[in-house]
């Protein structure tokens, strides 16, 4: 992201980094920074939900029997 861009919405983005814990990289005459929030969140904290992923039943994936594709 450019500096521009980046003075433009600096408020929404500093929001963003400290909502998600996601550093945002801002480009100014040729050179990188990156902004990132100093107390990190864990990955799976980041993680976002997709309940619909799934089209089956979830047991039906827990109880498969994987044996014939497993060999050793």
């Amino acid at each position: 992201m450019r500096a521009t861009a980046f003075r433009a919405n600096l408020y929404k983005i500093i929001e963003t980094i400290a909502d998600t814990g996601v550093p945002v990289d801002v480009e100014l005459k040729g050179k990188t920074v990156r902004i990132v929030p100093i107390e990190s969140r864990r990955k799976l904290d980041r993680l976002v939900k997709h309940p619909d992923y799934l089209k089956c039943d979830p047991d039906d994936v827990v109880h498969m029997d994987w044996s014939e594709e497993w060999k050793p």
